[in-house]
């Protein structure tokens, strides 16, 4: 496959146009954070950690699999573990602003944590009380911080139908609920994860990746596990 023509270069993962229009995402070791300290909800890449990118390649495919034995589609043609590549479908991401960049993030939580008791923290009485899979949408736009976006702003300003919007929930909170009874068999707690959504010929899908670098996973003992740690206890 000739993928000499990169089309972009994000904060984990380099994009390449193919001959077939498909899309070729090569996975990279970056990992971003903040002060030294690696978070893979930050907008900075603070360094690399080798093989994290195929590790975050293999996690995708083990939730793609299980979101495609639910009926959930995704954008995912084939892979390659040893090269760290994904080739999808090419996708329309949601809610692209005027000059076609940014698109919107899809967040779905099951407990309060992280900017959510930020945000809220004087209006949640027990940090432990679950949030029913509230789905919460952000702007990507790394320069303000990812802001939230609400329901009717995203109708009012024509990023999507009342009906697209609603099927993009919907799909949020199935994939979450997957991913979480795969992680409970585990023995593992999920506390939130955001997903990508895009139009593929019509079609609502799952795009971009599902993997460690885009949730937060608790152990048995209330401790959150680092992008290595979930890896070694998912697939081994």
């Amino acid at each position: 496959m000739n993928t000499s023509e990169k089309i972009y270069s994000g904060k984990t993962k380099d994009l390449y146009a193919l001959p077939n229009d498909n899309i070729l995402l090569v996975f990279k070791d970056d990992v971003t954070g903040e002060d030294g300290v690696i978070d893979p909800g930050a907008n900075t890449v603070i360094g690399q950690v080798e093989g994290k990118g195929r590790k975050s390649l293999a996690m995708t495919d083990h939730f793609f699999k299980c979101l495609h034995a639910a009926g959930i589609p995704t954008h995912l043609v084939r892979l390659d573990l040893e090269q760290a590549s994904m080739e999808v479908r090419r996708a329309e991401p949601l809610g692209k602003d005027i000059s076609g960049k940014g698109g919107l993030e899809f967040i779905c939580r099951t407990r309060p944590w992280g900017s959510f008791q930020r945000r809220y923290q004087n209006y949640i009485g027990d940090t432990a009380s679950t949030l029913d899979y509230l789905v919460e949408i952000t702007i990507k736009d790394d320069e303000r911080g990812d802001p939230l976006i609400n329901d009717d702003t995203i109708v009012a300003l024509d990023l999507l139908t009342e009906q697209h919007l609603e099927q993009a929930k919907d799909l949020t909170r199935r994939v979450c609920r997957i991913v979480e009874s795969d992680l409970t068999d585990k023995g593992l707690s999920l506390i939130d994860m955001k997903i990508e959504i895009g139009f593929v010929d019509g079609e609502v899908v799952v795009i971009d990746e599902v993997s460690a670098d885009a949730m937060r996973v608790m152990d048995d003992k209330g401790r959150v596990l680092d992008h290595g740690t979930l890896y070694e206890k998912l697939m081994h």
